[in-house]
């Protein structure tokens, strides 16, 4: 079945798109991760999504455009791989531990209910969630209502829901929505007194590392063929996008939902384990069944180190 609903918005048809200047970024050293504090009551937010609600979620990317932007190179540091703890013995599925913790993400914008992917990484608070930029805020506006569901399925939620306490992304997607820096996070409330990855383990997460390497990609498309009921992945080699950005690319057929779920670099089917490099962001109207996901230089490092210490 031909697809066109995941080639809109975000995960977007960049044919004909007209590529402008942006407005100068400041250097890592100088510009800070832009920070969101949600200040939602987490049981409302709880209380908001109930199934009904989570299944009419329309997947992000039928409401937002693609946003103009030039190729660049993402900034590189020391090269860096936060390894996920031990798990100390929690509750493992047939396909592993990426079945907890991947999960659905879902909340309000411009008064409608929309949907993304996320994956809940190793962080000093236990409560991190990594996902899209565009999964956080879009033109000027942070997302309200904001809720993780770590292995959703069809409707259910066997670990909760997790409101988040704050939402934050890159300076270069505050400042100009630069597809390069299409990355996100969210710092999610405790539920029922415990932090999110003492319930449903953690993955590691990896910064600057060496490109064109192989990968897993996971997430909850929503847009036709499929209808977010499930966790979808795609495995293989990448390559570096040498059109409109400097994104890792891979042969991957997921649609419009799958926005921020994660890439890993060394990935194990046997425990559904790895370390997470990249997420979903977008894809080309011209070049069809090709899925982009932004580098993780610098700036999603300092990123992460903002909300691991939120």
């Amino acid at each position: 079945m031909k697809r066109t609903a995941f080639r809109t918005g975000i995960l977007a048809a960049l044919t004909g798109l007209a590529v402008t200047a942006l407005t100068a970024v400041a250097s890592p050293a100088q510009a800070a991760p832009a920070h969101h504090r949600a200040a939602v009551d987490a049981q409302a937010v709880s209380a908001y999504w109930t199934p009904e609600r989570m299944r009419s979620a329309v997947p992000i990317e039928q409401l937002v455009s693609a946003p103009a932007f030039t190729p660049k190179d993402v900034a590189k540091g020391k090269s860096t791989i936060i390894q996920s703890m031990p798990n100390g013995g929690g509750a493992w599925t047939g396909a592993g531990k990426v079945v907890q913790t991947a999960g659905r993400v879902f909340f309000t914008m411009g008064g409608r209910n929309a949907s993304c992917s996320g994956d809940a990484v190793t962080s000093a608070n236990g409560s991190v969630v990594i996902t899209a930029g565009h999964c956080v805020k879009y033109q000027g506006a942070w997302h309200t209502n904001w809720t993780f569901a770590p292995g959703y399925d069809n409707g259910k939620t066997p670990y909760g829901t997790w409101a988040a306490k704050s939402t934050l992304t890159t300076p270069q997607w505050e400042a100009s929505e630069d597809m390069n820096y299409d990355v996100g996070a969210a710092v999610v409330n405790p539920l029922n007194g415990q932090k999110l990855t003492d319930v449903v383990g953690a993955q590691g997460i990896a910064f600057n590392q060496a490109r064109n390497q192989s990968m897993y990609t996971f997430g909850y498309p929503a847009a036709a063929p499929y209808d977010g009921t499930k966790l979808i992945y795609c495995s293989g080699s990448t390559f570096t996008d040498f059109l409109l950005t400097k994104d890792h690319g891979m042969s991957c057929d997921m649609t419009g939902g799958s926005s921020g779920g994660p890439w890993f670099l060394n990935f194990s089917e046997a425990t559904g384990a790895g370390v997470q490099a990249s997420v979903n962001s977008f894809g080309y109207n011209f070049l069809p069944g090709y899925m982009f996901g932004p580098y993780f230089g610098t700036d999603a490092q300092n990123l992460y180190d903002k909300a691991q210490a939120a």
